[in-house]
């Protein structure tokens, strides 16, 4: 190297520079197998997909299980004997309560004279009418099943002064459409009514449960912490008797604001009186408030779990301190949310042990 007339050497040593060579060497070897991995993967997932999309057409145009159907009715059986097996396999034993629900029909005794008199006149289809009073024998159990789902969502809603009747009459029908696609369970396009009846009860089934789901069960601030109760008192600012359609919660500003339960958020924004406020629609006539917020976690139109964080506590509207003002609304009519805070967790839990139930029976 020359600088300022002067000339200067630098020496690299063979070590370093067989070091540097075998570095070089290692880092292209890393390079080739990288390469060699990539490539094999590319190739592997091209030919499984190849072979996914061969096997795929060779479902979609075979004609051997018609033929199967044709020649070897035995055979098919089998088939439809294991899908039997394994969708029964899939649903867990029954609870005892179960056998207490008798509004179902019990199809044994006719099914048991039905494969009897065909394993008489056509014995080839004997295996397939046994298959037959299993499917009935399993449509009734799940029948009985959902109705007792039903029976205990009814119950528990009864205590807490909801009426299922008008849940099952307001299920959400909103929204909905698409062609219409008849249920069927015969080529001729009838339906046995005992497929018909296991639908109507898991819809009613769904229908309850799904009430309870939007029934307020989570605190959305301390009850160590209320500071003015449901109902009449002494107005905070007139000192005149009046009306409390709530419960206020105090607490520091900032602190956490919790969904009582889930839903869809409708509001979020000022309201007279109640200052920044949030509500929350559950369905089925079901609505909380939550106000004098010193701000919003959440939007109109987010789905909120029960729990989740939609604000912080604050003073504003009406409001002589930092707290919560917390409403439950049924059609719009004020009910005490104490009732609901302090019976709800108890009766849901009761309600979620149901597939405990079935699987200890």
């Amino acid at each position: 190297m020359r600088s300022e007339g002067q000339v200067r050497f630098i020496t690299i040593s063979s070590k370093v520079q067989i070091t540097a060579a075998a570095i070089a060497a290692a880092a292209l070897l890393v390079w080739a197998i990288s390469m060699a991995v990539a490539g094999w993967t590319q190739y592997r997932a091209t030919a499984d997909r190849l072979s996914l999309l061969d096997r795929e057409a060779k479902v979609a145009t075979a004609e051997e299980r018609v033929d199967a159907y044709r020649g070897n009715i035995d055979a098919v059986a089998t088939d439809l004997q294991k899908r039997q097996e394994f969708i029964e396999d899939m649903v867990s034993a029954l609870p005892e309560d179960v056998k207490t629900v008798d509004k179902v029909s019990d199809s044994t005794g006719e099914a048991a004279k039905t494969v009897d008199k065909v394993s008489l006149s056509i014995p080839e289809a004997a295996a397939l009418a046994r298959i037959e009073a299993r499917q009935l024998a399993f449509v009734e159990n799940l029948t009985r099943y959902a109705d007792w789902r039903a029976q205990r969502a009814s119950a528990a809603l009864k205590k807490l002064g909801l009426d299922p009747r008008s849940m099952v009459a307001r299920a959400d029908r909103t929204a909905m459409g698409g062609p219409l696609e008849k249920l069927t369970t015969s080529h001729d396009g009838s339906i046995d009514p005992r497929f018909e009846r296991l639908g109507l009860s898991i819809a009613r089934m769904a229908a309850l449960e799904s009430g309870l789901a939007g029934v307020p069960q989570v605190e959305p601030a301390s009850l160590k912490y209320i500071s003015s109760g449901f109902g009449y008192r002494h107005d905070p600012f007139t000192g005149a008797g009046a009306m409390h359609k709530g419960l206020d919660f105090r607490g520091p500003i900032g602190a956490p604001i919790y969904a009582a339960a889930a839903g869809r958020v409708s509001f979020v924004g000022r309201k007279s009186g109640y200052g920044n406020t949030v509500e929350i629609t559950h369905g089925n006539g079901l609505m909380t408030r939550y106000a004098h917020m010193s701000r919003f976690t959440t939007k109109v139109g987010a789905k909120v779990s029960p729990g989740q964080t939609i604000g912080a506590i604050g003073s504003t509207g009406r409001s002589t301190g930092p707290h919560l003002h917390f409403e439950v609304r049924i059609n719009d009519r004020a009910v005490n949310p104490r009732t609901f805070l302090e019976t709800a967790p108890h009766v849901l839990e009761e309600i979620r042990r149901a597939p405990q139930l079935a699987s200890a029976n």
